[in-house]
């Protein structure tokens, strides 16, 4: 293959593209497409996962990879000149919060992977300049332990208040297209960019043998897709309110925003009731609505300030429940722990691997289950999560007991035995990984 172009080119390229966004705020771009060659594209194949299923042609990331510069050199001409056709996405399902529904997931080809990657790259360099503070979700440098910490600030420094929980209904396959486009054409007037994500968008979906063109949404799991959130939400709620909502109210108030999920945090009642009152007339402006049992407004207040009920508001963000609680110097703090519903998920999924996998050697079940372990303490192990990430830790051990004790008819897995094994085969344990509180005057 001819000599491959380092990563700092391309970053070099992308970061004029930036710095001409940054320059320009207020300017559709028109030239864009130019950026889009063989060294992007390569660039694009290096950051594309390479082990994920194939989409409708069958084609692997290995496959393709044998004559990696021919095949990019065609979708790039395909892509200039008009030519490419957008394959459709293959469609599975995933179980869903409790098990009982499940979420829908588009698998695209490999090559659209790769060439969809390459538009995102280069108009989320155009974008960067534009999204909020308030925006963490899919973008460079940020991270959802960073939207948490955001929010566990500003809860600690308003000593709590009213947060309004949102929650909208099948996002990824409502958005609207039309209003996409519009969108998209108020920042970028690129024929080719445009061209390619229309196409993406009317691709279809490929489920059961059935083929389909759906009117709205995008499916998750294409390359593209969180991009396309994230500038769509960026107008309907990110620029409406720090730029609208903010300044009509009486007290603070904040958003805090990961793709779809979002929670705003307000000071005084009022500010969140009105808000609450014309969030849905806002979101039905864009094809949205709200899912009407887990959009709701919950009275944070410190526990001195109980809700109706009588108990401590609570309210879920990024598969964490936050509550009022104390520290250990008996301060009252926002803390945190794993939501019920992912916990549940999380362990039933490793329940379910142990049952399948039971017959495997006992040191590659270790092996996987610590893989298992170190990544659910990788996100959930934050600040005063321990007693959930403790009760993880022995759910599992419990789990593999049970499964490795009906191996066969004979076998007789008990803890004692167990516990000796476990001490030949260890299995990580719970470890606090982010430290998410930060120096906040006492409260």
């Amino acid at each position: 293959m001819a000599e491959t172009p380092s990563s700092e080119t391309v970053s070099t390229r992308l970061q004029r593209v930036a710095e001409r966004a940054r320059e320009m705020p207020q300017t559709a771009l028109t030239t864009l497409a130019h950026h889009i060659d063989l060294d992007l594209l390569l660039e694009a194949y290096r950051l594309t996962r390479k082990d994920g299923a194939a989409g409708v042609d069958g084609r692997t990331a290995q496959e393709y990879a044998e004559d990696l510069e021919q095949n990019l050199r065609d979708v790039l001409n395909r892509a200039k000149s008009g030519t490419y056709r957008a394959p459709p996405v293959r469609r599975v399902h995933i179980p869903k919060g409790d098990g009982r529904r499940t979420r829908p997931i588009g698998i695209p080809t490999f090559e659209d992977k790769v060439l969809q990657r390459a538009v995102a790259m280069v108009l989320g360099a155009v974008y960067e300049q534009d999204f909020r503070d308030c925006s963490y979700g899919f973008r460079p440098g940020r991270s959802a332990h960073q939207a948490l910490e955001f929010l566990w600030e500003r809860l600690m420094g308003m000593g709590g208040g009213w947060v309004l929980e949102l929650d909208i209904e099948d996002f990824f396959g409502s958005l609207d297209h039309q209003r996409l486009r519009e969108i998209l054409r108020r920042r970028v007037q690129d024929g080719v960019l445009l061209r390619l994500i229309g196409k993406w968008l009317r691709a279809g979906v490929l489920e059961g043998g059935s083929l389909t063109h759906p009117d709205a949404g995008t499916p998750q799991g294409g390359v593209i897709s969180p991009l396309l959130a994230n500038i769509y939400l960026h107008e309907v709620l990110d620029t409406w309110f720090e730029d609208v909502v903010r300044s009509r109210m009486r007290g603070a108030a904040y958003l805090a925003r990961f793709a779809d999920d979002a929670v705003f945090v307000f000071a005084c009642e009022d500010d969140a009731r009105r808000v609450a009152e014309v969030l849905p007339k806002r979101l039905a402006k864009f094809g949205l609505t709200l899912h009407p049992e887990k959009t709701r407004l919950v009275a944070f207040g410190r526990p001195r300030s109980r809700s109706r009920s009588g108990r401590p508001g609570t309210f879920d963000f990024l598969g964490f429940t936050h509550y009022w609680g104390k520290s250990r110097r008996g301060n009252l703090v926002v803390r945190r722990k794993t939501a019920r519903g992912r916990f549940t998920r999380s362990l039933r999924a490793v329940r379910g691997w142990c049952r399948v996998n039971r017959h495997l050697a006992i040191a590659e079940q270790q092996r996987v289950l610590s893989l298992k372990l170190r990544g659910h303490y990788a996100y959930y192990g934050i600040t005063g999560n321990a007693p959930a990430l403790q009760r993880y830790f022995f759910e599992v051990r419990r789990a593999w007991r049970t499964w490795l004790d009906r191996r066969s008819h004979r076998a007789q897995m008990t803890w004692d035995r167990f516990v000796r094994l476990a001490d030949r085969y260890p299995l990580p344990p719970a470890r606090v990984v982010h430290s998410v509180y930060r120096s906040v005057a006492s409260p």
